[in-house]
């Protein structure tokens, strides 16, 4: 099976999910640091939708540019723009498998798609 884990390797969430990946055996892990390499705002559409969850439950809202932008009671498409914009916006870690997408939160869910 193939995984795809958006991960931020100082998150220790993101690490332990990854470290759940990893210790899964025929899994094939796939690592993608989506501040390095940003999703477009329609792969994180996708993604959130593959997820059952809206983009405002995928937001980090306490980072600053969310607070600033008042992305708190913003509109998907407001919050969709601003994460693709601002990556630090997007809560992590996100893994996705044939199986579905889970926000590992806490990291025991992306057992769920495994």
């Amino acid at each position: 099976m193939k995984a795809t884990i958006w991960h931020n390797p100082r998150c220790s969430k993101s690490r332990e999910a990854l470290a759940i990946l990893e210790a899964t055996p025929g899994v094939e892990v796939t690592v993608r640091d989506y501040q390095k390499l940003p999703p477009s705002r329609a792969e994180l559409a996708a993604l959130y939708a593959r997820a059952g969850m809206t983009p405002a439950q995928g937001l980090r809202r306490s980072e600053t540019i969310a607070k600033e932008q008042g992305l708190g009671a913003a509109s998907d498409n407001a919050i969709l723009d601003a994460m693709a914009a601002h990556p630090i916006l997007i809560e992590r870690p996100l893994v996705e498998t044939e199986k579905g997408v889970r926000l590992g939160r806490p990291p025991e869910t992306i057992r769920e798609i495994l």
